[in-house]
Order: C-alpha cells, then sequence, then structure tokens
C-alpha cells in the first residue's frame, strides 16, 4: 500500500480521486457499490491511533470523501471499513450501500471473498451502474466544487 500511495502521488492514475494534504482517495474495484473509495494515509501507518497530530486532519479528509460519495450517488447508507488484515497500512474502504441491495445484512466481503474462486461473481461485483471514468469525474468535480483541501 506504501508504494501505491507513493505511486499515485507520483503519477496519479485512472482511479485517482483526490490528493489531499495527509490521505489519497482512489476508487475501489467493487463498483457494484457504485461510488466505493478507498482512503489511503499518507503516513506511513498501521493503526487510526499512530497517526498522532494528524489523526484529526485525516478523519477530516475521510469525512469531505464521504460527503462526495454521498452527494454523487446518494446511497440509502455509507459502510466504512478499517481492517488492515491483510494489508497492514491505514486505509478505509467507503462503501455506498442501496437499499435494495440482497446483501444490505451483511459486510460486502463474503462476496468478494466469493469473487476470488468465481469469475462471474467477480465480473458482478466489478461492474457499477455507471462507467469508473465517471464516478472519478463526478467525485472530482463535488471536491473542486466544494473546496476540498489538496497536497501541496
Amino acid at each position: 500500500m506504501c508504494k501505491t500511495v507513493a505511486d499515485l502521488t507520483a503519477v496519479g492514475g485512472p482511479g485517482l480521486v483526490w490528493h489531499f494534504p495527509h490521505s489519497v482517495a482512489f476508487l475501489g474495484p467493487w463498483q457494484f457499490y457504485t461510488g466505493y473509495c478507498l482512503i489511503v494515509s499518507r503516513e506511513p501507518a498501521s493503526e487510526l491511533s499512530q497517526l498522532g497530530p494528524n489523526r484529526a486532519a485525516f478523519l477530516e479528509e475521510m469525512a469531505t470523501l464521504a460527503e462526495a460519495i454521498e452527494a454523487c450517488f446518494t446511497p440509502h447508507k455509507l459502510n466504512y471499513e478499517l481492517l488492515g488484515n491483510v494489508v497492514p497500512h491505514l486505509h478505509w474502504h467507503i462503501f455506498p450501500r442501496s437499499a435494495n441491495d440482497p446483501e444490505k445484512l451483511r459486510p460486502i466481503w463474503f462476496g468478494t471473498d466469493k469473487a476470488e474462486n468465481d469469475p462471474a461473481e467477480k465480473a458482478r461485483l466489478q461492474t457499477g451502474s455507471i462507467p469508473p471514468a465517471e464516478c472519478v469525474a463526478k467525485l472530482r468535480a463535488w471536491l473542486t466544487a466544494n473546496g476540498a483541501p489538496t497536497a501541496s
């Protein structure tokens, strides 16, 4: 994850949503949850408690990204997940959930686990209601229009 953050910071990429001062946001792969994003700490930390004085700024950036997701995709609910069991670099998953989500009472990880061995399930979960580039453009437009902070 540290290399991903460094690469995104250096060159960007099609999934890059925003360069915040303390984090980088990018579109996640599971676009069945249209607008799903990850926000990754620029600081090499594995726990939120390790951010020290930058913790509040990081959480504010996450809340700003969540506002953008809500405004652009009007989900029924947002799910925030900080795990780190596989990738121990501090990052949050923000999943927009719809009211008619067939798995609304379960974490999305049950489906993504199945997708690892089922190509049809993987394709279903990676396909959103709008193309990924359009999701990124909508989020960037909202963040720009609403004065989201950017890295200097």
